[in-house]
């Protein structure tokens, strides 16, 4: 695992910034590969990196080349496959001289050129410079596991593996988008191609951004196939599922350093620690959180599955005072706004796992591919009840929910019920991100500033819009699912592990995001895995006698911490601090008014506001971070 950066200059002028530049750049993200550097510089590009030493220890170093040096290439991530593609290209009359497996690339991109992607199973994110056409090639894994950002200033297309890096270099400016902070409150994070920073994109998943002869283009270079093309019965499908699965969990197990698996104690995470068991050539490793709070604690599953595997298992526990410590610290290393409360459970795991192994893997992907997540049902029921009659539903149903006593337990009855009207009658796609998300249009007129609301159109929601028309599957809740896996998953859920893991040099590996997983997931009829109110069908099935039922069949309840408790306790004063009405009117960005209300309900009790609270208070951690310090 690494972290890259660098630029190319997009003029006929030769590049005037010294390797001084990249090496600062570089330094920013030494967090992501604490082990080396690597820079290489001419008069038009200039590529670094960081390095985590995970594979090839003593011979790995990058950038690596082709034979005759004419293509140089450095990346971040961990191609799974690189043995039989190596094998592949010796045969081609190739030859290597490390066991890395980045070295794969630049000798892919002779024999296939852009097409080289085609041939990787993998997360990565890598920068390849050809040398003899000028031509710079940056691209990202599938599903967005490993991060690129990019930018044009000053003449010059600038990228790194996290925004901090790219604000290193001195052609780089620091702006909020304040378009960009809109989609924030309304999703939770900013989804690409935007950024919370004016003038950097991220580059989507599944993207590769070529630049030629100052030209810079992006494309996307794979997407799934929805059409169900699958034949045969459930069981049938179960049995290749799980052949699947072991075989991904077996690719994921490369590595020349301690290795471990996250285990939550559902059936995703367990199901990778199952089969890491079979694989395994020595004891396999376990690592949970648990909380004080008992509603939001289910170490005591983790325990049982670890039992269960006769796994080597560690625990912690998380607390409001940990957390209050560490949430302090959320701003100095998260350098977008991301509002996820299971980033602070996630940072504290990987803190913990840090200390035993350097690779964990876990159990990311299995709700998006397998319609893990309640909402899916959620649409069948929202389908049913739009056709109630607004006399009654209006005039008795929501204002029933409305009164529920508020409850400050991990999904409790009442949060699920009051944000299922919220968003119920609303169209497919904006129904499903209300369901995700922090802020509705309605909220948002009250909460932002006139400056801030006249900065964008207010459609929020056009770009999952127009990536439907990318998907062909039928459904409405396979059409979710593929907007899940192209924003949820991809700028929330693979956003929080990488970033948490990378700030302690932890590198993180999914194996439900092998490609051929994914295929396999989209191709199968949605019966297969919805069953009534049941998602993950055929991977309860295909694990039926590995795992024990209990693990196989309890209710999804998610990562989640208390945080409206804490907003009342421990974090209370931190609150207070960061969205204090004199702060806010000083900044122009948030109805002060309208803060202070949120605050005084959600104290009072008369209301739960937490999310809402949690993501202005991120928001601002952000904010004194990286906007009011330019550079740290």
């Amino acid at each position: 695992m690494c972290g890259i950066a660098g630029w190319i200059n997009l003029k006929q002028t030769k590049e005037n910034h010294t390797e001084s530049v990249l090496h600062s750049m570089c330094e920013r993200i030494v967090h992501r590969g604490p082990n080396s550097e690597g820079l290489w510089l001419d008069d038009t590009v200039a590529l670094g990196m960081r390095r985590l030493s995970i594979i090839d220890l003593h011979t790995g170093d990058q950038p690596v080349f082709n034979c005759d040096k004419s293509v140089i290439v450095m990346m971040n991530g961990e191609l799974y496959n690189y043995r039989e593609v190596r094998d592949e290209l010796e045969k081609k009359g190739h030859k290597f001289v490390t066991k890395s497996d980045t070295e794969i690339l630049p000798h892919l991109y002779e024999e296939y050129g852009e097409d080289l992607v085609d041939h990787l199973n993998g997360m990565y994110a890598f920068s390849l410079w050809d040398t003899r056409k000028k031509k710079l090639i940056i691209a990202r894994d599938r599903f967005g596991e490993k991060p690129l950002y990019y930018g044009v200033f000053d003449g010059k297309l600038i990228y790194a593996s996290e925004p901090k890096a790219m604000l290193a270099h001195p052609s780089v400016n620091i702006e909020l988008d304040k378009g960009a902070l809109r989609h924030y409150l309304s999703y939770d994070y900013v989804p690409a191609p935007m950024s919370i920073y004016k003038g950097i994109s991220k580059l989507p998943a599944a993207h590769m951004l070529t630049v030629e002869n100052g030209e810079v283009r992006t494309r996307r270079y794979w997407n799934m196939n929805w059409e169900p093309t699958q034949t045969g019965s459930i069981d049938d499908k179960a049995c290749e599922l799980r052949d699947l699965l072991s075989d991904a969990v077996r690719m994921r197990l490369v590595s020349d350093v301690p290795l471990g698996i996250l285990l939550s104690g559902g059936i995703d995470s367990s199901t990778v620690a199952a089969f890491a068991t079979q694989h395994a050539t020595e004891r396999v490793k376990t690592f949970s959180i648990g909380f004080e709070e008992d509603s939001f604690d289910e170490s005591k599953y983790a325990r049982q599955v670890a039992k269960h595997l006769d796994t080597e298992h560690y625990e912690e526990k998380l607390s409001a005072t940990t957390a209050g410590d560490l949430i302090s610290d959320i701003g100095t290393w998260l350098d977008e706004p991301l509002s996820d409360g299971s980033l602070i459970p996630t940072f504290l795991l990987a803190q913990f796992v840090r200390k035993h192994v350097t690779v964990a893997l876990g159990g990311d992907g299995g709700d998006e591919l397998f319609a893990g997540y309640p909402m899916y049902y959620a649409h069948m029921v929202a389908a049913k009840y739009t056709r109630v009659p607004s006399l009654i539903r209006k005039g008795l149903i929501e204002p029933v929910v409305k009164r529920l006593p508020v409850s400050t337990k991990n999904m409790s009855f009442d949060y699920k019920a009051k944000r299922f009207v919220r968003g119920a009658t609303l169209d497919t796609v904006e129904r499903h991100h209300s369901w995700f998300g922090s802020f509705s249009r309605e909220e948002q007129n009250q909460l932002l500033t006139p400056k801030i609301l006249s900065a964008s159109d207010g459609d929020i929601y056009r770009g999952p819009r127009e990536l439907l028309a990318l998907c062909d599957a039928t459904t409405e809740i396979e059409q979710m699912q593929f907007l899940d896996i192209n924003y949820y998953m991809a700028e929330d859920i693979l956003t929080k592990v990488d970033r948490a893991a990378m700030a302690v040099s932890l590198e993180t590996r999914a194996p439900f995001l092998d490609p051929r997983v994914g295929r396999f997931a989209a191709s199968l009829p949605l019966a297969y895995k919805l069953s009534g109110k049941s998602g993950k069908h055929i991977l309860k099935k295909a694990m039926a006698d590995l795992l024990p039922a209990n693990i196989l069949h309890r209710p999804k309840k998610g990562f989640g911490i208390p945080i409206a408790e804490w907003l009342k306790g421990r974090l209370n004063p931190l609150m207070h601090d960061l969205l204090s009405p004199a702060k806010l009117k000083d900044q122009g960005l948030l109805n002060a008014e309208y803060v202070q209300k949120l605050i005084t309900e959600h104290e009072r009790g008369t209301a739960s506001h937490h999310k809402q609270l949690w993501t202005l208070l991120v928001f601002q951690l952000w904010y004194d971070n990286f906007l009011s310090v330019a550079r740290t």
